[in-house]
């Protein structure tokens, strides 16, 4: 899946999984809820927010985030907000596969950063798997109202975890999004109404890491 080949008009994505594959970490219920109509409602208002202005119909998800600066200002918070909706959610959809599936390591591709190497560089920058997972949790405990959790990496392939607020994404800051985790409440509250906390600790086996792989070799072209 790449979003650099997606322009307007910008389509639906469809869920890279049967609607009840996440179940029961996700309920069939709150996918349908947040696929169908919080996603399909910024890809709705983000072809709207560019519908009079032809010029800029040819630009790409990662483009009208990154250059939003560059669009009239009339549009720019429009396509800032649903621009990185979009953008943000088919990550987070991407992201994931059934919890039957095995979720570290899986890939085992042989010119790839694969499933070992990549438990390394976690290992490397975090300590350990349990310490990424301790802090990617308390990252996105920390966002406060709607945002999102990510594991990053930079242009040298260093790893990190940052948050964003609302639909803002780390394309932004310079880096390069590998996993988000969304809080915003429509994500799980149908499911875990306030319980945040017990969300994320089942999303972990959600995590499609071959997803998280690709994303990660594509920067240097390795995919």
């Amino acid at each position: 899946m790449s979003q650099n080949n997606q322009t307007y008009p910008f389509p639906l994505l469809p869920l890279p999984y049967a609607r009840d594959a996440l179940s029961p970490n996700i309920s069939e219920y709150t996918l349908y809820f947040h696929h169908e109509k919080h996603l399909k409602t910024y890809v709705d208002n983000l072809n709207k927010a560019l519908k009079d202005y032809p010029e800029f119909q040819s630009w790409n998800l990662e483009e009208l985030i990154v250059h939003n600066n560059l669009l009239p200002s009339a549009i720019q918070i429009p396509v800032q907000h649903n621009a990185g909706g979009v953008y943000n959610h088919n990550l987070y959809f991407y992201s994931m596969k059934s919890p039957s599936k095995p979720s570290m390591p899986p890939a085992q591709n042989t010119s790839q950063v694969t499933g070992n190497d990549f438990l390394n560089l976690i290992n490397q920058t975090f300590g350990n798997f349990n310490e990424f997972k301790a802090k990617m949790k308390e990252a996105a405990l920390q966002v406060f109202g709607s945002g999102y959790a990510w594991l990053v990496s930079n242009s040298r392939g260093e790893l990190s975890i940052v948050t964003t607020a609302n639909q803002d994404t780390p394309l932004t800051l310079g880096l390069i999004p590998l996993l988000p985790i969304d809080v915003w409440e429509h994500a799980y509250y149908l499911d875990y109404q306030n319980r945040r906390n017990d969300y994320i600790d089942e999303w972990f086996d959600l995590i499609n890491w071959d997803f998280v792989y690709y994303l990660y070799n594509r920067q240097f072209q390795i995919y």
